[in-house]
């Protein structure tokens, strides 16, 4: 299949886990919740997204035709930029599952790179990859009910109670961005303090001023 990247850096793992982590960022264009544009906002099933998924024409984005392709670009974007360490990368969007497939997973697996995602979880994630983070979205059905880290924005429609049985290793709460994000920061901070099965996960790529 050919591959359409949205963009592709190098940067700081901004949330949840693995704050701080080194990582190449791949954000594939294209979601299954929201066309990306802004005369569909209304009416999409996910309505705070703050990311531009459109296109292919951000730094490092383009389409690739082949899974090796596009591993050997993801390679380059880390090698270019890291001196030593484990590669990395995230997959996200948009919603990644609509492109990533087992023949990219493996091929960045035999470029040395971990693998992670970024997933509302509508769509099965391969078994082979890494690291599996899930957030939920409002009227949306949620397939991918097991991983590794459970994010969900907060507040919104769907509740912290109606989740927080599934199968993940950490659950975090991350405050809705926006104008009355002190406001979602400080409830989410409450309501952890509550119920101490969740952590909070902020943005921190936003407060330092990263990609």
């Amino acid at each position: 299949m050919t591959y359409s990247l949205k963009e592709a850096y190098y940067t700081l793992q901004g949330e949840g886990a693995r704050t701080g982590r080194a990582a190449v960022f791949a954000r594939f264009a294209g979601c299954n919740l929201w066309s990306g544009s802004e005369k569909d906002r209304a009416t999409a099933q996910c309505t705070f997204c703050d990311t531009d998924f459109v296109g292919t024409d951000g730094p490092g984005g383009g389409k690739f035709e082949t899974a090796r392709q596009l591993a050997a670009h993801l390679a380059a974007t880390w090698s270019d930029a890291a001196s030593t360490g484990a590669p990395y990368v995230v997959f996200t969007g948009g919603e990644p599952m609509l492109q990533l497939d087992v023949p990219l997973v493996d091929a960045c697996h035999d470029a040395g790179f971990e693998v992670a995602i970024e997933t509302n979880g509508t769509i099965a994630v391969p078994p082979s990859v890494d690291w599996i983070c899930v957030s939920p979205k409002p009227s949306s059905t949620l397939v991918q009910r097991t991983g590794h880290e459970l994010k969900l924005v907060f507040p919104h429609e769907v509740t912290p109670d109606s989740v927080v049985d599934l199968d993940f290793q950490h659950r975090f709460l991350q405050p809705m961005d926006g104008p009355r994000r002190a406001e979602n920061t400080a409830a989410a901070v409450d309501f952890c303090r509550r119920d101490p099965r969740w952590r909070l996960s902020l943005q921190v790529h936003k407060l330092v001023g990263i990609p």
